[in-house]
């Protein structure tokens, strides 16, 4: 994939900014040592994350029941109640708050795009704090039961590195307890997420390459799970001071090794498909729904097919901006009262039901077409 939009996630205040914006290519490489997949032409330099970066999905009701389905797992798991919490890469803090609020807990994140403004009140300035840089090791005096890190680890360039400062900051505190959450590859490889191949991720963790990374810096291996429909893996950890683990994944690397084997023709099938759908959709309006990663690539891959104006998005926050790449104008829901698409291209099917319900609440009823 050549010429991809560097940036999926960072908001764009004009359609020229979006045609404009940085470009890189994408050449992806499997290990058939441990598993991994990984973007091989990947530049770091190329990479700025600002306040400008927003890629938060809890404005979903459907995606904030599985946050806080999983904060409260967690919570009961491991008896996480009035503790230190770190977040690594805690976004705008929404999780970071969850785990704070249901778990009475004391909170301390760190991601150089957050917001101070974003925190109000005076309550929550009292239970979590944010550091609006980069975790290192400059940080390991922040002590912690809990230490928590989702859809980070799959942007670092060098993830034994940085898996190997977490440890080291965890020290001796063999009671604390690690969650790691990245997308699924094997799902991506499966059921052909296509539209999860972003330039953000130089990384794409199966469960194979996920628990050896693990295990070769000193962590045990808990529990690895498929979560949301089988689209993320969570890992759950704790420190040790023997060997590496000895924990096996169910699927074998001659296993992975076929799929990866057979991903560029059925990755090409794919795009083939969705050319004749624009081409069954010539005439009439229809729009994307979904202002993340996915709908961001998808425009991107097919913009030279489809004739589409508009994407739409809940996050208030990306409302009135433009999409990287392909410059489509993000609005919001209520914008298809008077737009009246004749079809909604669903980015992620699990969504399907939540956006039925919006659009019939605002008495439309077009096509939906799952991507």
């Amino acid at each position: 994939m050549n010429n991809i939009p560097v940036h999926c996630n960072v908001l764009l205040a004009t359609r020229e900014e979006a045609l404009n914006a940085p470009k890189g290519d994408m050449t992806l490489g499997f290990c058939r040592d441990c598993g991994h997949i990984y973007n091989a032409a990947f530049k770091p330099a190329l990479m700025v994350y600002t306040q400008a970066y927003e890629n938060s999905l809890h404005f979903s009701p459907r995606f904030q029941q599985f946050a806080e389905e999983l904060a409260q797992a967690l919570i009961s798991r491991y008896d996480l109640y009035d503790k230190d919490i770190i977040e690594l890469g805690c976004g705008k803090g929404d999780f970071l708050k969850l785990m704070c609020d249901l778990g009475r807990n004391r909170g301390y994140g760190f991601d150089a795009s957050y917001e101070p403004e974003l925190m109000n009140e005076k309550s929550e300035q009292e239970r979590f704090t944010v550091i609006q840089d980069f975790y290192s090791p400059k940080y390991s005096a922040y002590n912690a039961d809990f230490v928590c890190c989702r859809h980070v680890l799959e942007h670092i360039e060098f993830p034994n590195e940085f898996v190997d400062n977490v440890r080291l900051a965890i020290g001796k505190r063999m009671n604390a307890v690690i969650y790691f959450e990245v997308p699924n590859a094997l799902w991506t490889l499966q059921d052909l997420g296509i539209w999860d191949l972003i330039y953000e991720h130089c990384s794409y963790f199966t469960a194979n390459s996920l628990a050896r990374l693990f295990s070769l810096h000193g962590f045990d291996v808990k529990r690895l799970d498929e979560h949301f429909h089988r689209q993320f893996l969570g890992i759950e950890l704790v420190p040790n001071n023997s060997s590496p683990s000895d924990w096996k994944p169910g699927l074998t690397i001659s296993d992975l090794s076929k799929y990866v084997a057979e991903f560029g023709e059925s990755y090409a099938t794919k795009v083939e498909a969705w050319k004749k759908q624009f081409e069954r959709l010539r005439g009439k309006k229809a729009v994307v729904w979904g202002g993340g990663s996915k709908g961001i690539t998808f425009l991107n891959i097919m913009k030279q097919h489809a004739n589409i104006e508009y994407m739409v998005d809940i996050n208030p926050r990306k409302h009135e901006m433009y999409v990287s790449g392909s410059g489509q104008k993000i609005v919001p829901p209520e914008f298809l009262k008077e737009y009246k698409p004749d079809a909604v291209i669903v980015m992620n099917p699990i969504y399907t039901n939540e956006i039925r319900h919006m659009l019939a609440g605002l008495g439309i009823q077009p096509e939906l077409i799952p991507a």
